[in-house]
């Protein structure tokens, strides 16, 4: 059975730039359900079409990126992915835009190959941004309260397999450094992960890294879990 095309929405306050990406998803079979010149039109659109994903840029009148994308997370639209773009490479705007909920994070002088592939990737459920990137923006950002519960209530429902594979994952281990690590199969890691983001409502890997930063799971200046942090 030939699968439905992926739908796509872009907000950009540029009229070129959306001309370009939609010309460019366009050319790879994805289509462009709607465009936004500005934030709150993007929520709107979202709302309307219910895209696969959305393409955001983050500098927009009336209301940001990073809210729109909060808005659209908060707003039940389970099977939208964000996907940020903007010409600003600075390293705080990637993770407000990781703890808005976007699944990745693109400067906006992206190929047209690198950008279609990175639409189709987040679709796909993976996360645009490596874990270990991940980690080393919140070592930077993330607010260090030595209050904080070790365990939040949100990571109860986890086993303590699980939250032995969240709390690895979140130092930057890939699947097969989990196996080996924990002794697993590849297959078992899969599952675990898969398991974890399910019962903790997560879209990818990337969120779970946040999470376990931001519930105590893991502190910010932890030890790394093994060679793949830092590279």
């Amino acid at each position: 059975m030939t699968q439905p095309p992926l739908r796509a929405v872009i907000a950009d306050d540029q009229a070129l730039v959306r001309t370009g990406f939609r010309m460019i998803l366009a050319a790879d079979g994805i289509e462009v359900v709607a465009e936004a010149v500005n934030g709150t039109d993007a929520v709107a659109a979202v709302r309307r079409t219910r895209p696969d994903v959305v393409l955001m840029d983050i500098r927009m009148p009336e209301l940001d990126g990073l809210e729109a994308t909060r808005q659209i997370m908060a707003g039940g639209a389970d099977e939208t992915r964000v996907l940020i773009l903007t010409t600003y490479d600075l390293d705080h705007y990637v993770y407000a835009a990781l703890t808005a909920g976007a699944s990745g994070f693109l400067l906006k002088d992206v190929t047209p190959e690198h950008l279609v592939a990175s639409v189709r990737l987040v679709r796909s459920g993976d996360a645009l941004l490596a874990p270990t990137i991940t980690r080393r923006l919140i070592e930077r950002f993330a607010p260090r309260d030595e209050a904080r519960s070790t365990v939040h209530r949100d990571l109860s429902e986890l086993t303590p397999r699980e939250l032995e594979v969240l709390r690895l994952l979140a130092t930057g281990l890939s699947n097969a450094e989990l196996a080996d690590r924990l002794t697993l199969s590849a297959t078992t890691v899969k599952t675990h992960v898969a398991r974890i983001l399910s019962k903790l409502g997560l879209r990818d890997r990337v969120q779970a890294v946040v999470l376990a930063y931001e519930t105590g799971l893991i502190s910010p200046g932890a030890p790394a879990a093994g060679p793949a942090v830092g590279d």
